[in-house]
């Protein structure tokens, strides 16, 4: 499977996400509540560690830069702002690493789908687009794990059709193409609906390139439920101006990973720096500043996929 196999994405009062704006109903783009971001919150300066910088390979160290493919249609963990520049966690946490090893992170927005084959043809040195670590996965990339997100499930407010989280047989679900909530559907909530003798989720769920259209599907009232990431459904929600609401728990919490080619020597090297700036309280301000706190992790491994 793929989280946004798996994938997922958050702010502050005042900060327009215009990736995420709800055009169609003229949502605000405030967020509100606890956990919302606050992208003017102060962060720890970052700077090279000589030791890390060392196991940067030859080549990445003459480029003196990484380049970061990364999905800018995911907030809060990569979006665009109003001017088109890319923003969020992933964004500011590949900036953090590169610092720490002496080079600059550019940040290139890519199709979600087209970020590992990116990879594999050396197009980008790293992939931060809210990867779920699989098994799957680790068999074509390197791992680096910086994040826990589980998936979650946002209907209309109110639950006007009523959608149990439990049983999607037969209704209408927006998903995001190549995440683990499609891949869920196809893999392991249609089997379980013919098994019970009931209809699938129709076309094995109503995929769109964009995250933003998948919250548009339910906001606008063509689909009747949306599957994504659990912070990404959070902020979805805030940014809604009360027009969406979560339905069920938040399940399978899996860890994200930075994806690096397949026996990358940067892979030592982005793990350090990543298990760095959680060490030094970089990497919990970064989450605090994107209002997605609730998913740091205390140790940063290399394929350390749970399923």
């Amino acid at each position: 499977m793929t989280a946004r196999t798996k994938r997922t994405r958050l702010y502050a009062a005042g900060v327009v996400a215009a990736s995420v704006s709800l055009v169609l109903t003229g949502c605000s783009s405030k967020s509100e509540g606890s956990g919302a971001p606050n992208a003017s919150a102060t962060v720890n300066e970052v700077k090279a560690d000589p030791k890390l910088a060392a196991l940067v390979p030859d080549d990445v160290k003459a480029a003196g830069k990484l380049v970061v493919g990364a999905d800018a249609s995911y907030a809060p963990d990569e979006f665009k702002d109003d001017s088109g520049k890319v923003i969020g966690m992933d964004v500011d946490l590949a900036t953090a690493i590169a610092t720490k090893l002496g080079l600059k992170a550019e940040v290139q927005d890519s199709g979600f789908t087209a970020i590992i084959p990116g990879i594999q043809s050396n197009k980008f040195q790293l992939g931060m687009s809210s990867f779920t670590d699989n098994k799957e996965r680790e068999q074509i990339v390197d791992m680096v794990t910086y994040f826990n997100s589980g998936s979650a499930i946002a209907v209309k407010k109110g639950n006007p059709e009523k959608i149990d989280p439990k049983d999607l047989c037969g209704k209408k679900v927006a998903v995001q193409t190549g995440t683990t909530q499609a891949d869920e559907i196809k893999d392991t909530r249609n089997p379980e609906c013919a098994k019970a003798g009931k209809p699938g989720i129709q076309n094995d769920g109503d995929k769109f390139d964009l995250q933003t259209d998948v919250t548009n599907a339910v906001v606008s009232g063509r689909d009747q439920a949306m599957m994504a990431d659990s912070q990404v459904v959070d902020y979805a929600i805030k940014q809604s101006g009360g027009q969406l609401e979560k339905v069920g728990e938040t399940y399978g919490v899996a860890p994200y990973g930075v994806a690096l080619a397949k026996g990358s020597k940067l892979t030592p090297a982005i793990q350090g720096a990543v298990q760095s700036l959680i060490d030094d309280g970089t990497y919990k301000q970064i989450l605090t500043k994107w209002g997605v706190e609730a998913g740091a992790i205390d140790k940063s491994t290399v394929n350390g996929a749970v399923s």
